[in-house]
């Protein structure tokens, strides 16, 4: 394992208040929203999307690492050239998702366990000879009646802390994402406890396992009140609970943390970064950035619908929130910024 490398490739991920681009969606995921949109669930549909955002002009200004699928990383432009090369030319590091997804966890109903250890060491080679420098697994934690439980909690640190290290082993920066997510109707503070705790329990197994913090990446959520809850925080009441939050159980070691945005609109999820960065940026051990899916896309896909005349605008709406979020690291976003 070279460390050094490992955090080189961290670095280059964030220089210059850049963030990560997810575009790993399954597609089953994918599929279903293109369906909403009345966009053909096909291969080649998926493929000529995917195309639209690798080639967006000025992409590489504020996304510095874009998250692939295997479907994905394996895909062409029209022309033949392979999807990764694209993104290498132009400075964008490729990345890749290695999880085989969320599946129902034995003895604890409603919660799940995400799954995919078995032949993982194979295939971070495989993906490594391919040009992929970093890798993301993800693990879903529901709070409720009861939930999460400790079972849930354990099972899917441990999960994480395995990929983690494997990946390390293969030349992979890997992407922790303990995901705690919005549904339901728990309050900010619910939130922030059962975050509190899925964290510590993550660093644990990482510290367990030797995972080289200096040479992974954290996507947490934010700590949100559920999209049920009848008392929605304040951007600043947002900023606070999560960053205090994290700075009790984040090791500063942790070279950046970059959120998902979770189911959040386009424009809240920039306004809550910001806010972090906005109070605390001075004050913190590691940088605070985004690694959003539809926080960046679903714009830009409401757009091009499948029709070709629609790339070129879809790609700016695109690259738009890109910036936008390039902004909010820096404690620069504002609503006049959607004024474009």
């Amino acid at each position: 394992m070279n460390v050094q490398q490992l955090e080189e490739t961290a670095r280059a991920l964030f220089a210059h208040d850049k963030g990560l681009l997810a575009m790993d969606e399954s597609t089953g995921t994918c599929n279903k929203r293109f369906e909403k949109l009345g966009i053909p669930q096909t291969f080649e549909a998926r493929r000529a999307y995917r195309e639209l955002l690798v080639t967006s002009p000025g992409l590489s200004e504020s996304i510095g690492g874009a998250i692939l699928c295997d479907e994905t990383i394996r895909q062409q432009k029209s022309d033949g050239t392979p999807f990764i090369k694209v993104l290498i030319e132009a400075g964008i590091v490729p990345g890749i998702k290695v999880d085989a997804g969320a599946k129902e966890l034995a003895g604890h109903p409603s919660e799940k366990v995400t799954e995919g250890l078995d032949g993982l060491r194979d295939r971070l080679h495989e993906y490594f000879q391919m040009g992929a420098r970093f890798a993301k697994w993800r693990a879903m934690i529901a709070i409720g009646d009861g939930l999460p439980s400790w079972g849930c909690i354990e099972a899917n640190a441990h999960a994480l802390a395995r990929y983690a290290a494997l990946c390390q082993q293969a030349g992979l920066v890997p992407v922790v994402e303990p995901e705690v997510i919005m549904d339901g109707g728990h309050t900010l503070q619910q939130c922030r406890v059962v975050t509190d705790e899925v964290l510590r329990t993550v660093f644990s197994e990482l510290f367990a396992q030797r995972v080289a913090l200096e040479g992974m990446i954290l996507k947490p959520n934010m700590v949100l009140s559920g999209t049920a809850c009848a008392s929605q925080p304040t951007l600043d009441e947002v900023a606070d609970a999560t960053v205090n939050c994290f700075l009790r159980a984040v090791p500063a070691a942790v070279p950046a943390i970059a959120f998902l945005s979770g189911g959040q609109s386009a424009e809240l999820a920039s306004a809550h970064l910001n806010a972090m960065n906005m109070r605390f940026k001075s004050r913190l051990p590691w940088v605070l950035a985004f690694s959003f899916a539809r926080a960046i896309q679903q714009p830009a896909l409401e757009i091009w619908k499948g029709h070709e005349a629609n790339i070129l605008a879809a790609q700016q709406a695109l690259v738009h929130r890109a910036r936008c979020n390039q902004a909010a690291r820096r404690g620069e976003y504002s609503a006049e910024m959607e004024k474009r």
